[in-house]
């Protein structure tokens, strides 16, 4: 079950990235965060801003609606995401 919760800005989502991949793409769910690969390597933040423009791709929304609140640089992340309830975020990532 992945780790959501509610705060003021909109939804948060734990994430953990797995830099340097092969393409892009979402595995599912790891520990409680939502992991996903990216083609992007970890340096001077080219891996946040890829993560950030993945998921707004992926989950319809645009970028300005996605904020990394945590995790700068970690693997693990966390992501405000405005403008989408709980069940539209599991839908769009196909968890639900």
């Amino acid at each position: 079950m992945l780790n959501i919760s509610h705060t003021r800005e909109g939804l948060r989502l734990e994430v953990l990235v797995q830099p340097r991949s092969s393409r892009n793409q979402i595995v599912g769910e790891f520990q409680g965060a939502l992991k996903v690969k990216l083609t992007a390597p970890p340096v001077e933040g080219e891996a946040n801003q890829a993560l950030l423009a993945y998921l707004s791709q992926h989950l319809k929304l645009a970028k300005s609606q996605l904020r990394l609140a945590r995790g700068e640089s970690s693997r693990h992340k966390s992501i405000v995401i405005k403008g989408l309830s709980q069940e539209e975020l599991l839908t769009r990532l196909g968890m639900k």
